[in-house]
């Protein structure tokens, strides 16, 4: 999300659901048998993307992927959610 989307008025903001898929390649030094759990390693790699690369990470490759999804195709929960925000004064 840029930094002009925040800024836009509230009376043009719409939500709507995407799916989004990011394919990263990246060398990491860590300890090792540190990195056998996945949620760990997510953790570990969000964090380091937030911090930025350094002489620990290393990219590789990245390949973002981002489309807007129909809506009917996403989840109740997920539907519901959207409509809640849809129907929030706060937007309008």
């Amino acid at each position: 999300m840029s930094y002009n989307s925040l800024q836009r008025s509230a009376e043009n903001v719409d939500v709507t659901i995407y799916e989004c898929e990011v394919q990263l390649k990246f060398r990491l030094i860590e300890e090792r048998g540190v990195l056998t759990n996945r949620e760990q390693v997510l953790e570990m790699l969000l964090d380091a993307l937030t911090c930025g690369p350094d002489e620990y990470l290393e990219y590789q490759h990245t390949e973002v992927n981002v489309r807007e999804l129909d809506e009917t195709a996403a989840a109740p929960a997920m539907r519901r959610q959207l409509i809640r925000l849809r129907n929030s004064p706060e937007l309008h």
